[in-house]
């Protein structure tokens, strides 16, 4: 129930005047806390047949912001479940938070630095009391800016990963995965971040292309008797990153490389350390490439890594942590004395070298290779340099003890999934991608070294054997540890997406086996970007078919459909970043931004003043006036009418700048409807009996577009039912249905007929509203407050819920729209003759017909009255099919002529000057633009697209031009 002073704001805000202009700020910031406090985004349980309907948000980060991304993604998905709610689905829209590992961890640690404070200084139980402190000042920004696009999310089920019952649901499943063998700990090469100090995921590694150089080194032979086929005693080996050689166990060739086959089995001595490494063979090395010869580093490099199981070497770790060298470097006495290496010799870092960062020491070490001879040359080299996403630095390959997930065993099933329809992509092309990395997978290393996270639920002894458990009392309980036995927790944390990958069960209570699990489990559908298609939507894929069953036994998928949906690109088609300075924030959008705080919050942060003086410029140029406030429902029909499934959208102010139009053109319309119909009861039921063809035709075209929108929004197109309703409520009911309801209000019409056409026009009105409040939930809202009562149809207390229209609630009328149709054309016909010879619209002017068909004549003489007064025709007359018309102006609908005789409408001579002008101008323009177009430097020059417009615009200058020659000739003949 509404409390008495809510239901005050409702009975206020339901008035029967309009504002006279819409102001989309007001009534967002009125509705939108009436929607949450009253609950109407919850479930409800009482829908007619028991239907549910589930959608589960991609939880943002909590330190994030919010972008165009999540502008588009909400926008789609509230639609979605705003459309399911109205439709009487139980609807549940889950919202929660991700605590966001590295990132959270990194913000805070930064605000921590500006003190002179590290997280060691702390210690970890209080640097993460400190990052909770900052969660909970502002790691909810984020949910706050969400509210603002009118998300309509149960924010009474919030959640975020680290919630109690959500960390309850981790450790469970990592204390089942490792109790089926599922989970491992294991020294592997992982990919580590010298900054954050952990590892990473292949995911989370992103290779940028750089230019770098490659540097020949020469590797001299252990036996002075020993030379390439050419005579050299050394060989040479080519590498991007010297320092590694301090780790070379092997210099590998192909075997069927004949240049080096005698030498297969020899040994060389690594400069610097004087170390020897044998000659082997393997098929991983490319004859052709470089010398031939392949240095192998099997601890940092993946693939030296492979080549190193396969022949047995050793695996020396050179870095630290922080990737500066080691002092001393593991010793492999075995393997040295099996390859004759002199014993007693240092294996570590050459003093010097020793605890150097790996980039100076790379400087140390190619200048000693000049020094000393054996730097063959250097090369620069394109290279893909591997970054962490997170910290923007080199990773590197490091020999680790990690936790894994054995993959493979999760994977199969989800593979089936996809296979077999239980899981489809929308568009189908990404179920490609999907089954291309699912076929290819690798285990998964889902252990970090942060402190911010879910801490891996496994414990050591004093011998460091492990024990894994939900609780240390339970490790302590299941294997009889008393407590004389010192147990210490795993330091790291999970991974992220590890958390993230439980998303669609654990948020709805699992393990525990919850009515909403019951009920919204499997989900509907999951709407997402096709970047994190293997982050998250195989992994939750992989989890859910693990772990959640149905009813009958059978594994759950996480969700039924998943639809990728593009990335938000600026005008031009160009990725938006801050480095390009054309970033738009929807908030700007829908709230508006001055110049000089857009200018400001582009180049904030920017290190290179450079870049910062381009951006400034180019913002400058493209706002001049900053950014007006276009509201938050003119965003979101944007963001749907873009909406074509998987392909990336151009995003353009100037088109949210035409449907903050249409939001003041159907405000303006309910204004006008609410003015006409007065205080007529409108309450009673519609009597088709007593509509004429307007009103028929008006509920026919809006059958049709509720057909068109129920089909649209079952194949996740939003763009085509943004459309639909575009064009019904603008195209046809705002620019006709209006118009030719006027000669009734304005004329003698009977109360009876004057109170039916009321009735339809408020009513098709009302339908549109409702019809319309998925896509645009605020300004809806405001209007149905006041249309509905009207009509006796405000049977809640929300838009939200009331019923989603129905095609059955607009009877269809083929003869109708057929009538129309042709009443439209002989009206645009003679608006066209108007506009052209410059008539006006208050003549009233004679109208001749040619050429018209036996069923054209029937319709005619029902269409007639309403064509004259909508028209302003004076006179119509039919000509014979062979008369020859007086001189007119003509258009032609059809094979049917129509004919304006301009005998006694215009002055020749005055008309002809005024046209004269027009030739005039136009002449120039085609002049102008036609030098312009034979400037061989601008065609060279300027982007394709830009001379493919111009010469659309010099041909569309030349039809204008043939058109007002072709008026003067007519004009000169009267």
């Amino acid at each position: 129930m509404i409390s008495d002073g809510l239901m005050t704001t409702l009975n206020t805000n339901a008035q029967t005047e309009f504002a006279t202009t819409y102001e989309p700020a007001t009534i967002e910031a009125h509705w939108y806390p009436i929607w949450e406090q009253q609950g109407y985004f919850k479930p409800r349980s009482n829908t007619p047949d028991g239907r549910a309907f589930s959608i589960m948000i991609p939880p943002p980060n909590v330190t994030g912001s919010l972008h165009m991304g999540h502008g588009f993604n909400n926008t789609i998905m509230d639609a979605l479940v705003r459309f399911h709610r109205m439709s009487g689905d139980n609807t549940l829209w889950q919202p929660g938070t991700d605590h966001a590992g590295i990132a959270t961890q990194m913000v805070v640690e930064r605000q921590l630095a500006l003190q002179n404070i590290s997280r060691h200084d702390l210690g970890r139980d209080a640097f993460i009391d400190k990052i909770w402190e900052w969660k909970h000042k502002s790691g909810d920004n984020i949910t706050q800016q969400i509210r603002r696009l009118g998300s309509s999310v149960d924010w009474s089920r919030e959640r975020f990963t680290l919630d109690d019952g959500l960390s309850a649901a981790v450790r469970e499943v990592f204390v089942r995965l490792h109790g089926e063998g599922l989970i491992y700990r294991g020294k592997r090469l992982v990919n580590w971040d010298p900054k954050m100090h952990t590892a990473l995921s292949d995911l989370e590694v992103e290779n940028h292309e750089e230019q770098g150089s490659l540097w020949h080194f020469k590797y001299f032979f252990a036996d002075e008797n020993v030379t390439t086929a050419d005579g050299k005693n050394y060989i040479v080996v080519a590498t991007t990153r010297p320092e590694t050689l301090l780790g070379d166990t092997a210099v590998a060739v192909n075997p069927d490389d004949a240049r080096y086959q005698h030498l297969i089995g020899k040994k060389l001595k690594l400069p610097i350390s004087g170390r020897l490494v044998p000659i082997i063979a393997d098929d991983y090395v490319e004859q052709d490439f470089g010398s031939g010869c392949v240095k192998i580093t099997p601890a940092h490099d993946f693939n030296d890594y492979e080549v190193g199981k396969r022949h047995g070497l050793p695996l020396i770790n050179i870095f630290n942590a922080d990737a500066s060298l080691l002092a001393d470097f593991e010793h492999y006495p075995e393997y040295y004395q099996k390859i004759g290496q002199p014993t007693g010799q240092p294996m570590g870092a050459p003093v010097d070298y020793a605890g150097l960062d790996r980039f100076v020491a790379r400087k140390k070490l190619v200048a000693q290779a000049e020094a000393e001879g054996w730097l063959d040359k250097i090369e620069p080299y394109t290279l893909k340099a591997p970054r962490g996403d997170r910290s923007g630095v080199i990773v590197e390959p490091w020999l680790t003890d990690q936790w894994y997930v054995s993959i493979a065993p999760l994977a199969a099933p989800a593979i089936t999934a996809v296979k077999n329809g239980d899981i489809k992509f929308i568009p189908e092309s990404y179920s490609n991608m999907y089954m291309a990395w699912m076929n290819n997978i690798q285990d998964w290393c889902i252990s970090r070294q942060l402190w911010w996270g879910h801490r891996i639920p496994a414990w050591y002894d004093e011998n460091d054997t492990i024990y894994v458990g939900r609780s240390e009392a339970e490790v302590r309980q299941t294997h009889h540890l008393g407590a004389h036995v010192t147990l210490r927790q795993d330091e790291d944390v999970l991974d992220t997406w590890f958390s993230s990958a439980l998303w669609t069960f654990s948020t709805l209570g699992w393990p525990e086996d919850t009515p909403e699990l019951k009920t919204f489990h499997s989900t509907d559908v999951l709407v997402t970007g096709f970047d994190i298609i293997f982050f998250w939507v195989a992994r939750m894929i992989m989890m859910s078919l693990h772990f959640v069953k149905a009813e009958d036994g059978k594994p759950q998928v996480p969700f039924k459909t998943v639809y990728v949906h593009g990335l938000v690109r600026d005008s031009e088609g160009q990725k938006m970043s801050k480095s390009k300075g054309n970033v738009l924030d929807p908030l700007d959008v829908i709230d508006g931004i001055d110049l000089e705080q857009l200018v400001q919050k582009r180049t904030t942060g920017l290190m290179n003043p450079k870049d910062a003086g381009r951006i400034e410029k180019s913002t400058r140029k493209e706002f001049a006036d900053g950014i007006a406030a276009y509201g938050t429902d003119a965003l979101r029909f944007s963001f749907c009418a873009l909406a074509n499934t998987g392909r990336d959208i151009k995003f353009d102010l100037k088109r949210v700048e035409g449907y903050r139009n249409f939001c003041n053109k159907i405000w303006n319309a309910s204004r006008f409807v609410l003015m006409n119909i007065g205080e007529l009861d409108l309450t009673a039921a519609p009597r088709p009996e007593l509509w004429e063809l307007p009103e028929h035709w008006i509920m026919s075209r809006l059958h049709h577009c509720i057909t068109t929108v129920h089909q649209a929004f079952e194949q996740y197109r939003l763009d085509l039912a943004a459309q639909a309703l575009y064009d019904f409520i603008w195209g046809e009911y705002c620019d006709w249905y209006l118009e030719l309801t006027k000669p009734v209000f304005n004329g003698n019409a009977s109360l009876e007929r004057k109170t039916e056409v009321a009735r339809v026009l408020l009513g098709a009105l009302e339908m549109s509203v409702r019809l319309l409040h998925p896509i645009m939930p605020f300004l809806t809202e405001e209007l149905w407050q006041t249309i509905a009562p009207r009509l006796g149809k405000k049977t809640t207390d929300t838009i939200m819920l009331a019923a989603y229209p129905i095609a059955s609630d607009a009877p269809q009328n083929l003869p109708a729209e057929h009538d129309m149709q042709g009443l439209q054309g002989l009206i645009g016909a003679v608006r066209t003759i108007r506009g052209e010879m410059n008539l006006g619209n208050a003549r009233l002017l004679p109208v001749l017909l040619q050429h018209l068909s036996e069923s054209e004549k029937i319709q005619l003489e029902r269409i007639e009255p309403l064509f004259k007064a909508l028209a302003k025709v004076d006179t119509l007359t039919i000509l014979d099919p062979d008369a020859v018309p007086p001189l007119s102006s003509s258009s032609q609908v059809g094979q049917m002529s129509v004919f304006v005789p301009m005998a006694g409408l215009i002055d020749p001579k005055a008309e002809v000057a005024r046209l004269q002008k027009d030739y005039d101008k136009l002449q120039k323009q085609v002049e102008q633009l036609a030098i312009k177009l034979g400037n061989a430097g601008f065609i060279d020059k300027a982007p394709p697209a830009v001379v493919k417009a111009e010469q659309l615009k010099l041909a569309e200058l030349r039809q204008q031009l043939t058109k007002v020659t072709a008026q003067i000739e007519q004009m000169q003949q009267l």
